[in-house]
């Protein structure tokens, strides 16, 4: 499916960063593991900091277009095509994982979170936002499964060793490309590893 979204010439979820990475980028050190990387928005903007970036896709194509996108901005990062229900990141390895939009089921979430939280060096942090379990109200984008909806509560479930620094469900003006625009409801963490 994600092959086929990313087919086209237009980088469908825009190739400006998400503007809530952006806000709070500056706590961010590296290396940094982006997760659910698509077509390399996110991890050329980490890159554009002079920050290292392996941004993790199950899709080629999108990775293929992250390339294409650092390339014309004379910047480099890694890729790394891996099904986030089998990958396992380095432990004890990354300044900061970088979460934004990767929505997954429950069960692949309980796998893969623990093992994000062992990634980090102490200090490290985790930076998400995802939609939440609301956005089954709106039009603007998201998985349209209660399960791959993010909320407070399941983000206190999945990362208990790490210390919030930001934690909270808002509604907001997402405009990212054709598939996120719109008022959304979303859930943003921030959480630092001690």
């Amino acid at each position: 499916m994600w092959d086929e979204r990313y087919a086209n010439a237009e980088y469908v979820y825009g190739t400006e960063p998400n503007s809530f990475l952006v806000e709070h980028a500056h706590r961010l050190s590296g290396p940094v593991l982006s997760l659910a990387e698509g077509e390399g928005r996110n991890a050329v903007f980490l890159a554009s900091m002079g920050l290292k970036v392996l941004g993790v896709d199950s899709s080629a194509v999108g990775l293929r277009k992250a390339h294409a996108l650092a390339s014309a901005r004379q910047l480099k990062i890694e890729t790394e095509v891996a099904d986030l229900a089998h990958f396992t990141p380095t432990q004890a390895h990354y300044g900061a994982v970088v979460s934004i939009f990767a929505h997954l089921p429950g069960a692949l979430r309980q796998r893969l979170y623990p093992l994000i939280e062992q990634s980090l060096v102490p200090g490290g942090f985790v930076l998400l936002e995802a939609y939440s379990e609301e956005q089954l109200a709106y039009t603007t984008g998201g998985p349209k499964d209660d399960d791959m909806l993010m909320s407070v509560a399941k983000i206190e479930q999945h990362f208990p060793e790490l210390e919030p620094v930001l934690l909270r469900q808002i509604e907001r003006e997402v405009c990212e490309g054709s598939y996120h625009t719109g008022r959304a409801s979303v859930v943003q963490f921030i959480g630092r590893k001690s």
